[in-house]
């Protein structure tokens, strides 16, 4: 994908996701179906993923370079990226650290909600000020899967958001 495919599947995915929490009543934005995630969490959750990357797309370009590397291999397609991400879960991968969320109150949706899409617009501005070679040239950290493109961390940020949505909407129909 373009650096432009991407920054509109990243605003659409988050979209569809802000829409379906903000659709909730409060009964199902708290529900918890066998002590998996509420609603409220799940939206906390994606805060939590999508603020450092955030955060380290509007650092200077060599910052990144000095810390983490430069990318020693092409990046992953979409599909690859999510078969390596889905075998890490198969393995007892979870989130851990800042990323776990706390109970989330359903008078913090609506803010939450938009503070999520803030976030994401934020992140397509950045993302149009890389070049197409510099998606694949910059490497990012991630928790789960270690070091990343700067496209794999895009990639996985667009899948991310679908699989919360997904766990949400099996969560509500058991």
């Amino acid at each position: 994908m373009t650096k432009q495919e991407i920054a509109n599947e990243l605003s659409k995915r988050h979209k569809i996701f802000t829409a379906h929490i903000q659709s909730l009543n409060e009964k199902d934005f708290m529900f918890s179906n066998n002590e998996k995630w509420t609603a409220g969490q799940q939206l906390d959750h994606i805060f939590r993923s999508v603020s450092p990357l955030v955060q380290a797309f509007m650092l200077p370009k060599f910052v990144p370079r000095l810390l983490f590397g430069k990318a020693n291999r092409p990046s992953k397609s979409y599909d690859e990226l999510v078969n390596k991400y889905k075998e890490k879960l198969s393995k007892g991968g979870v989130a851990t650290g800042q990323f776990v969320p706390p109970a989330i109150s359903y008078d913090k949706k609506e803010k939450l909600c938009k503070q999520v899409n803030s976030k994401v617009e934020k992140l397509c501005k950045q993302v149009n000020l890389f070049s197409e070679q510099q998606l694949d040239e910059y490497i990012l950290p991630h928790p789960l899967l270690g070091k990343l493109t700067v496209r794999e961390m895009l990639y996985f940020t667009m899948h991310h958001v679908n699989q919360h949505l997904e766990i949400m909407r099996r969560n509500l129909e058991k």
